[in-house]
């Protein structure tokens, strides 16, 4: 499994903030929304959408909204119809990014993301062009920021509940699975950890290392945009920064 970057610890921190300010709830909307569509609006029955009811739980989205947004997509309730898609391709540096969406309008939905990675030192490629350096993956977050953990018992609790790998930095633990198990190892561990996330992710299989200051600060300029873009619900690249470009970067 790729290293665990320093990054990916900002990035997890940046997402419980946005979370607190309530700029997730329209992206697990339209997740619950497709889930129930595909797969049904029962979560005893759809592991998925019972992953992301939980997920909204964490956010304090209130219930109502997860209640509507089941509803519309099981037709209960009259709604936008969403389109799911990705679209891959370069950064600058030649970062790999792979990015899911979901939109009412593919063409506009295309064109902004287009514009945003030529105008930030990237540019879209074909299908299939990054998606093999990628491994889909379950993924687990401990936060031991606030409430910490033994990592000893953490590594034997893992393996119990079935986990395939785990990685610690900074007091963040991230616990890999495999995408059908994620839910069971989730369940494992709840009795003696508190989890901060549970998602199915995309994990680069091998990173890029960014060492260069300036460089870094477009990578991570574009994957900014990119995830605060209304349409795009994750994006994954496969560089890593090390802790003393970081340090810079946030001084």
């Amino acid at each position: 499994m790729a290293g665990h970057s320093k990054w990916a610890n900002i990035k997890h921190k940046k997402a419980r903030e946005d979370a607190k300010k309530g700029k997730v709830f329209s992206k697990i909307s339209k997740k619950i929304t497709a889930s129930a569509r595909h797969h049904g609006g029962d979560p005893d029955a759809n592991a998925e959408l019972r992953m992301l009811i939980i997920k909204a739980r964490e956010v304090n989205m209130p219930s109502d909204n997860v209640e509507r947004a089941i509803k519309k997509g099981t037709g209960e309730l009259e709604g936008v119809s969403y389109e799911e898609f990705n679209y891959e391709g370069y950064g600058p540096a030649g970062v790999a990014m792979y990015v899911e969406l979901m939109s009412d309008n593919r063409n506009r939905t295309a064109a902004e993301i287009r514009h945003l990675f030529s105008k930030h030192g990237g540019n879209l490629g074909e299908s299939g062009c990054v998606a093999w350096m990628f491994e889909r993956k379950g993924q687990i977050i401990i936060d031991g920021t606030e409430d910490p953990f033994n990592e000893d018992e953490l590594m034997i609790a893992v393996l119990e509940a079935g986990a395939e790998d785990v990685e610690v930095e900074d007091s963040i633990a991230t616990i890999y699975t495999d995408p059908t198990d994620l839910m069971e190892v989730r369940e494992g561990l709840l009795d003696n950890f508190e989890i901060t996330d549970a998602e199915i992710s995309m994990i680069p299989q091998n990173t890029m290392i960014i060492d260069d200051v300036d460089t870094a600060k477009k990578v991570l300029k574009l994957m900014d945009l990119l995830e605060d873009h209304d349409d795009v619900q994750a994006v994954y690249a496969n560089f890593d920064i090390p802790e003393n470009i970081m340090e810079q970067l946030e001084d």
